[in-house]
């Protein structure tokens, strides 16, 4: 079909350089605004790549389509890093942008209501939501008997929310195969390693006790990325858990696996150093 044909056609190479001008952008965007949240922004940024401008049915022309296929932003405090590929993949234009982080504004630090911008599915932010909205949407469409796909961007530390499994039981026990979860898996949460800080370890076996079907993969490696979203549902009858393991600030070295930039801004001398590092204009 046309879809399947599209996905031959998905040029990695170009996926990827588009991340490496998201991620510039989202430190410009972290600067200019005195924002934080720029570690958890970039460690997705390529999982966002993947599905928006690989794996999902959506047309910024037709932003309330019924039959597009939904993505979730449920770690919401990566809200830059969705606000800048959505304007890339044509939702907005990037100029609307500069007002990010304006008082009164509709680029808050968090995604707003979908009636605020086109192309967000779902307010976000408080964690442990996403999943089971994402579920909701899901058994709607198998309800209304639709083909459309709901896929959850989690990140790890929000899946110390019992609202996280309460939904993969649910999921699981309905076998909603066209519901995926994928999980930002960089190993950080805001004050510690996630893993200190509850027992994530092992990730995948819980999601397939679950019943869930899981797969772990590198999170930055964006062929992997494409091939897993674009292959959900993926056969087997059962919702999809990707486990993508990533690095927190990844793309920019003095940023990568340092929790400080969870909180932290960069000057703009930092800006042209990651900039230069990520092989984007200055």
């Amino acid at each position: 079909g046309a879809m399947q044909r599209q996905r031959m056609q998905i040029d990695v190479g170009e996926l990827e350089q588009r991340a490496r001008l998201l991620r510039a952008q989202i430190v410009e965007n972290s600067h200019r605004s005195h924002t934080p949240h720029l570690g958890s922004c970039l460690s997705c940024v390529d999982i966002l790549v993947a599905a928006y401008f690989g794996a999902l049915n959506i047309d910024p022309a037709k932003p309330h389509s019924p039959d597009r296929d939904r993505f979730i932003l449920s770690k919401g405090h990566g809200a830059p890093a969705l606000f800048h590929v959505l304007a890339m993949r044509g939702f907005y234009p990037e100029s609307m942008l500069a007002s990010y982080g304006e008082d009164g504004g509709v680029f808050a630090e968090h995604p707003p209501t979908p009636d605020r911008l086109p192309g967000i599915e779902a307010a976000t932010g408080s964690l442990g939501h996403g999943l089971p909205i994402g579920l909701g949407m899901a058994l709607s469409a198998r309800i209304r008997k639709m083909n459309f796909k709901v896929i959850a961007l989690l990140s790890d530390g929000e899946c110390n929310e019992g609202s996280v499994w309460e939904a993969a039981m649910l999921a699981g026990a309905h076998k909603v195969e066209r519901l995926a979860v994928v999980i930002d898996f960089n190993k950080w949460q805001a004050t510690g390693r996630s893993q200190e800080i509850m027992a994530l370890s092992p990730l995948a076996d819980k999601w397939r006790a679950f019943g869930w079907s899981a797969y772990e993969v590198d999170g930055h490696d964006m062929r992997s990325l494409v091939e897993l979203l674009c292959g959900v549902p993926d056969g087997s009858g059962k919702p999809v858990a990707i486990v993508a393991h990533t690095v927190k600030g990844k793309g920019v070295s003095f940023m990568e696996d340092d929790n400080n930039w969870h909180y932290r801004t960069p000057t703009s001398e930092e800006v042209v150093k990651a900039k230069i590092e990520l092989g984007v204009p200055l």
